[in-house]
Parts: structure tokens; C-alpha cells; sequence
């Protein structure tokens, strides 16, 4: 027999009877008819090197294409594929995996979480729900011990270091949150700087920095007394850590966006029948279920007869997760320090101020000198070429110009002579320009070769990257056949809308069918020359 799949080493965090169930369970997956055998020295047999098989297509890997339409690409496939079509295919690190590995690990039981794929919220984790549901119990599930959660750790005036298993997290201070734009800009961005000389951590241009934030106070007080609760009770949190109710719930609990579960706790204890039905129709998420997007506090001020035990809510809450943040800093040009651009997110629902919870908390309410549980994702493939003459495309607008702003300095610090490009678009010019005194600086000293700029609010009609990009299509095609790199960066809705952009500029400029168009660019993403970081 030969068997090319994997092999559970020694040291991953099994036993003996555990890793020996997995390794027959993954040769029955992968097929035993590859599996290597080789004679050792008294007779017996081992498994020889391991050499991976062959790439699998997977053509539901595609942010572009809507939920269902993944679905149907994927059924009838095993449960780890189907589970991976239902995730937003970003591959963006958010949940501390790719689209593939967070599949797998829920498929065999060793992930409990099913709502850490942030891009797809909750349509992705009630797919993932359902499919679990109405498939088989996650395989190795009583296998594989569930590993341990620990406390977020709260800032505190010392440097630490732990390793969590993925990552290792390290207390880093807070040297400031400057603001960005200018006045009268409707935003507030800030280049979130932090000192990481005694953390032991390091990174590169193209990562992305993990934050641990803390909820807001004042909304966690609210909280407690709509539960009638104190803020000294003694509870367990979704961490399965014991600690008072009021640390509780500013450190290890997801208020901001209530589980699936602890809506249904909610429906489940309301007094009032119209409330109940009307919180497990949220839960089940049905259209036009109202109160869609609401926080905990939102839900309990509403449903008023809804109040359960705080133990039983609190366990129903997901755990508190970081939040990722694009590296725009390269190491090279900031020593110790490492820089982030972060939007604080502000708004109204429903006439009630909202805010993000950790873009607030590292704008309005962690101080310069705070310390911060960080941790370092490292990219998978955004990364500048390994060759310094090859030329690069850029397109960040807003704060997704972050990781090219560190892409240009470490070219600058490498003295890399490859021609770089940015498309940049904001609303306004004269107060929303990020970086620009930088930026249009490396365009005058010649490290950006060319500059594009979309102020989108500038004048009567909207302009965009997408529309810049299709003014110099020929450009943009000469130096995609020269070898040139495509990087994109920030939401979701824009990545769509450079992804069409692209494919019309091929098709016309290459003369090529919007068929041939989507292949090419296809072929340029095997490749690693279209690499995108959206959100």
C-alpha cells in the first residue's frame, strides 16, 4: 500500500490511542491506496516521508460568488468541503485559520466555535449549523479533547508573553491613536502605534495585528441592570473561566453581536409570547426578523420579559474574539514599533449610538502607555514579490491603503528598483487624503512610478478606484503582461467591484471573451500575482 496524506505528528497535543485514530481516520479519508509503508530494522512497519497530494480544486473558493450558489458547487461533497463552502472564502485569518483548515477543524470536533468566520457573520455560521445538523456528528468529536480557553488577560503595566497554541499573545503598550483626517472629514481614522521591544514578537509587511479589545463600560454596566444583576456575582463565562459578572462581560463575552444560541436563551425565558416568537424568528434567521443586528443591550431593552438566568445567558454567549488589523508599518522603517489604521466605527441603529468595540477602544478609550494583549497573524501569501525588480499594482482605498503604505516602505528600505502603482480613493481630498504627505512623497522621489486618486465626494458625480482603473486600462494591462503583482485591500464590496473592473479591462484590452477574462485572472491568482486582503 501507499498513502501520501497526512500524518498526525508526535507533537501535536494528542495521546498515543488519539493520534492513532486519527491517522487511520485520515488514511480512510484520503485513501489508503496511497499510503507508504516501510520496513523498520525488527520486522515491523513504519510510515515512510509524507508527501502531500495533489492540490484539490475547490471551486467554491470564491468570495465573488453569493452563499447558495457555493452550496450547490459543493454538495454531495464530504462534510469538510461543504463546511467550507459555507465560509466567506476570504482566507483572511480572522478566525485564526484559513477557509479550509477552520472546515476541517469543525468537521472532526476539535473546533466548538462555529461563529469565528467574521467576513461571513451570521449567514455563514447558521450554514455551518445547519449543515451539521443535518449531516453526521463532527467526526473524532469524542476523540479529540476540546483544548482549554483562558481568560483574555487584562492590560496590565507589565510585559508578558504566552504562546495560545496558534499564536503567541504578548502585552504591548500603547504609544498612541493619532488622528488621520482633517477637518470636517465625516470619519476618524487613526494610526494605532504600538512598541513591541519587550514583547518578543515580530512581523512582516503584509501580516496583520491581532488586538484583544474590551468592551465598553458604560454599555456593560447597562447590561447588568437590565439583568437586575450585581456586578460582584460570581459566574462562569463562554470561556469556561469563573470570575466576577462585571469582568466577565468586559473581557470574555461577545456582546456586540449575540450568538444564535443565546437569542434562542432569550426566546426561550421571555414572559410575553409575541417576544418569545419574535426572538426565536431572530435566532432562526428569518427575513425580515426585526431587531436584526441588535447587541445584547438592544435585546434586553426591547424584550423586557425576556430574562434568564445570568448564567445561563452568559454561557450561551460566543466568547469575545480579537480583532485583525493590516499591518501599515514595515519593521525596517520603525524599528520596535509596529502601526495599524484603524476607521472607529460609529453609528446609529434604530436611533441608539453604536459603536465598534475595539476600533472605539483603541481610539477613545485605551490611553497611551496602556498595555494590550496582541498577537502577530502572519499573512499566507500577501506578500511584496521575492523578486525587487517586479512591478506592483496597488489598490487600497480608505484604510485599505494600510498594507501598501508598509509595502512601499520596505521597498524603499530594500532599495527595490521594481515599478510600484496605487490606486487610492477616499471622500475628500483636502481632510480624508490618508498618509498623503508620505504618499506623495514617494511619488515625487520616484519609489511610486504612478498615483491614482478617486475622491469620491469631490464632485457632483461619485468617483471611484474601479473607475481610475478603467480610464488607464491599457496601462493596467501592459503591466499585468509584463509580470506585474495585484494586490487589493478593503471591503468586501469594493473587492467585487475591482474583481468585475479587472475582468472587463482583460476581456477588452486582451481582446478575450469575460470568460477567458475571469480564467486569466484566475490563473493570475494561482500564481500568486492577484492576492487580496478585503473585509
Amino acid at each position: 500500500m501507499s498513502y501520501y496524506g497526512p500524518i498526525i505528528p508526535e507533537s501535536a497535543p494528542f495521546n498515543v490511542p488519539q493520534r492513532a485514530w486519527l491517522n487511520g481516520w485520515l488514511a480512510a479519508y484520503y485513501g489508503e491506496a496511497n499510503l507508504v509503508v516501510a520496513p523498520m530494522a525488527d520486522g515491523a512497519t513504519a510510515t515512510a516521508a509524507v508527501v502531500p497530494p495533489p492540490e484539490e480544486d475547490f471551486p467554491w473558493h470564491d468570495m465573488t460568488l453569493p452563499l447558495e450558489e457555493r452550496m450547490k458547487l459543493a454538495d454531495g461533497k464530504p462534510m469538510p468541503q461543504r463546511l467550507m463552502a459555507a465560509m466567506a472564502q476570504q482566507d483572511c485569518g480572522q478566525c485564526s485559520y484559513l477557509c479550509k483548515t477552520y472546515a476541517e477543524a469543525i468537521a472532526s470536533g476539535a473546533e466548538k466555535a462555529l461563529n469565528r468566520c467574521v467576513p461571513g457573520g451570521k449567514e455563514t455560521a447558521r450554514m455551518v449549523k445547519e449543515l451539521l445538523e443535518l449531516g453526521a456528528a463532527p467526526v473524532a468529536a469524542t476523540m479529540i479533547a476540546a483544548k482549554p480557553a483562558s481568560a483574555p488577560p487584562s492590560p496590565a503595566p507589565v510585559a508578558a508573553t504566552t504562546t495560545t497554541g496558534k499564536t503567541e499573545t504578548a502585552l504591548a503598550r500603547l504609544e498612541g491613536a493619532v488622528p488621520l483626517n482633517g477637518a470636517g472629514s465625516a470619519k476618524d481614522t487613526r494610526q494605532v502605534a504600538f512598541d513591541l521591544a519587550s514583547t518578543g514578537l515580530s512581523y512582516e509587511v503584509g501580516d496583520a495585528v491581532g488586538v484583544q479589545p474590551i468592551n465598553c463600560p458604560q454599555t456593560v454596566d447597562a447590561i447588568i441592570a437590565c439583568l437586575g444583576a450585581k456586578s460582584s456575582d460570581e459566574v462562569q463565562g463562554p470561556d469556561g473561566v469563573a470570575r466576577p459578572l462585571i469582568d466577565a462581560l468586559l473581557y470574555a463575552c461577545d456582546i456586540g453581536r449575540p450568538s444564535d444560541e443565546a437569542i434562542e436563551v432569550l426566546a426561550s425565558r421571555a414572559r410575553i409570547i409575541d417576544e418569545s416568537q419574535r426572538l426565536q424568528a431572530l435566532a432562526e434567521g428569518y427575513p425580515g426578523a426585526s431587531h436584526e443586528g441588535a447587541d445584547l443591550l438592544e435585546l434586553l431593552q426591547t424584550f423586557r420579559s425576556a430574562r434568564p438566568p445570568v448564567q445561563e445567558l452568559l454561557s450561551a454567549l460566543s466568547v469575545l474574539q480579537a480583532r485583525l488589523y493590516s499591518i501599515s508599518s514595515s519593521p525596517k522603517a520603525v524599528s520596535n514599533a509596529v502601526h495599524l489604521t484603524v476607521a472607529a466605527v460609529r453609528y446609529k441603529l434604530r436611533h441608539r449610538p453604536r459603536k465598534g468595540i475595539a476600533s472605539t477602544f483603541l481610539a477613545d478609550r485605551a490611553q497611551p502607555g496602556a498595555t494590550v494583549p496582541v498577537f502577530v497573524q502572519k499573512a499566507h501569501s500577501f506578500r511584496i514579490p521575492k523578486d525587487n525588480d517586479a512591478p506592483m499594482i496597488m489598490i487600497g482605498p480608505g484604510t485599505g491603503v494600510a498594507p501598501f503604505r508598509a509595502f512601499l516602505q520596505e521597498r524603499r528600505a530594500l532599495g527595490a528598483k521594481g515599478r510600484n502603482w496605487l490606486f487610492f480613493g477616499d471622500q475628500r481630498r483636502a481632510s480624508d487624503f490618508l498618509y498623503e504627505d508620505e504618499i506623495t512623497g514617494f511619488h515625487h522621489d520616484g519609489l511610486l512610478n504612478e498615483l491614482d486618486l478617486a475622491f469620491s465626494r469631490d464632485q457632483a458625480e461619485r468617483v471611484y478606484v474601479q473607475q481610475r482603473m478603467r480610464e488607464r486600462a491599457r496601462e493596467v494591462w501592459e503591466w499585468l503582461e509584463e509580470g506585474a503583482y495585484l494586490f487589493v485591500c478593503g471591503s468586501i464590496a469594493m473587492g467585487k467591484d475591482v474583481d468585475a473592473a479587472l475582468a472587463a479591462i482583460i476581456a477588452r484590452q486582451g481582446s478575450m471573451g469575460s470568460g477567458a477574462a475571469k480564467a486569466y485572472l484566475a490563473k493570475l491568482a494561482r500564481e500568486q500575482r492577484y492576492l487580496r486582503d478585503v473585509y
